[in-house]
């Protein structure tokens, strides 16, 4: 029996990635099999995201495209819609795009055989719509999952309590939830078993994790980090996203005390403003932030961090700008990504007073844009003369050519043989750009 045909189209964060991915996995043995082209497709998801300006605009503008593809095989496609714009949007959806025949949210796509099944029998004769916060936890009714590649992703805390006035996630996402340390070391194992060597722990509040370990004792994400770090074959741990004013002590200590903890931290500032921080509502001050920092560089000295920025957010004044650029020159970042404020319907900061003009933000943004820019150059500069340890993932442009990942997340390209693909090589650093890193191998 010829197998059906899975398309899943990811938008935006990991751990959208990561949804994906555990999609692929119910949906596999279902009789499906993955193609990268959608118009051959049987069943194709949209896993959406609602982080970016005019996300749900895109996501109709893309149902359009899919509709004509949808009626070129006979209507013979199931067409589905998940991730936080259909969290946030479902009924809307349904009614604008009729062809659609499932939506569903991020905490339900556990139920996808059952949706699959209903829309297959068209009950009702309707799409399937499914966007409440179920009381089940969709963790304990997945497979284990699949295992590509020598580094994966593995969730372990989702979810937001913070409700930042700009952002959308506590709604989309729902409350925060920590899953059991007995869980993810399951997993963990699970995954180092069938060869992987380094594992990231997702979470939208990562480094706030407090799942219940032995004697229903809560444990932190530092005392998770030492109990993965003594799996044998696991060689690599990193986490993200962290929140400034939840990394703790004990996981500061983390970054000192595991050689297997990567010197490389995204933690998001958003705002060199106290002002717009307060506006925000994001629980920390600016000192608090470069605090953290210093402490971090006192216990790893080679530690990086990653960031986020949001410019001409409601209020931003020219010297609040000003600060932002200031908090890019202290802390060097290794990278960071940046955005312009947009609205987002039914958070607070949407209806806040003195809303920054288009024009002015744009060109905030590419001041920023350059001196973030300028930090990554610099950053990368530094690393020339240094041997790093890289996973070598794929091939290279060039024949000959293998490219991996470097502590810091860089690309790093390297003329050696395949033998050495899915393997932790030493490479001597020789040039750097601003987004890769060239090197050659230590014998």
């Amino acid at each position: 029996m010829e197998k059906k045909k899975l398309h899943i189209k990811t938008y935006g964060c990991q751990m959208n990635v990561y949804d994906s991915s555990r999609m692929e996995d119910i949906v596999l043995p279902l009789g499906y099999e993955i193609t990268e082209n959608d118009a051959e497709a049987d069943l194709l998801i949209l896993n959406t995201c609602h982080i970016r300006e005019k996300a749900s605009e895109k996501v109709f503008s893309e149902l359009g495209r899919i509709k004509k593809k949808k009626l070129d095989k006979g209507g013979d496609m199931i067409i589905a819609v998940a991730g936080c714009v259909a969290q946030a949007q479902g009924e809307e959806i349904m009614k604008r795009s009729p062809w659609v025949n499932m939506v569903f949210g991020p905490q339900s796509y556990h139920k996808l055989p059952e949706m699959i099944a209903k829309t297959m029998r068209k009950v009702d004769g309707k799409g399937v719509l499914n966007t409440d916060f179920p009381e089940e936890i969709k963790f304990d009714h997945m497979p284990k999952p699949r295992v590509e590649g020598k580094a994966a992703f593995l969730a372990v805390q989702e979810g937001c309590d913070k409700f930042c006035t700009y952002c959308v996630v506590p709604y989309t996402r729902g409350a925060e939830y920590s899953r059991s340390t007995q869980a993810i070391m399951d997993e963990a194992q699970h995954l180092v078993d069938n060869g992987v060597m380094e594992i990231t722990l997702l979470g939208q509040n990562v480094n706030n994790w407090h799942g219940v370990g032995k004697h229903g004792r809560e444990e932190n994400l530092g005392e998770l980090i030492h109990k993965l770090a003594e799996i044998k074959d696991l060689k690599r741990i990193r986490y993200v996203t962290s929140y400034p004013s939840e990394m703790t002590q004990d996981l500061i200590d983390a970054h000192g005390n595991i050689e297997k903890l990567m010197p490389y931290l995204h933690l998001p500032i958003q705002s060199g403003s106290n002002k717009i921080l307060k506006a925000m509502n994001r629980n920390h001050t600016v000192e608090e932030y470069l605090n953290i920092f210093e402490s971090l560089r006192n216990v790893r000295h080679d530690i990086a961090l990653s960031g986020d920025f949001i410019v001409g957010f409601p209020g931003e004044s020219e010297q609040d700008f000003q600060d932002t650029l200031g908090v890019v020159k202290k802390v060097g970042y290794a990278s960071a990504y940046s955005f312009t404020y947009s609205p987002r319907p039914g958070t607070p900061a949407s209806v806040l007073p003195k809303q920054v003009n288009d024009q002015i933000k744009a060109e905030r943004l590419s001041i920023l844009q350059q001196a973030i820019s300028e930090s990554q150059q610099t950053f990368n500069d530094n690393l020339v003369g240094k041997t790093l340890s890289v996973l070598m993932e794929s091939t290279g442009r060039r024949d000959g050519q293998l490219v991996g990942r470097s502590p810091y997340m860089q690309a790093v390209h390297c003329l050696m043989d395949e033998s050495y693909m899915n393997q932790l090589v030493n490479l001597k650093i020789i040039s750097a750009s601003k987004f890769s890193l060239e090197g050659e191998l230590v014998i």
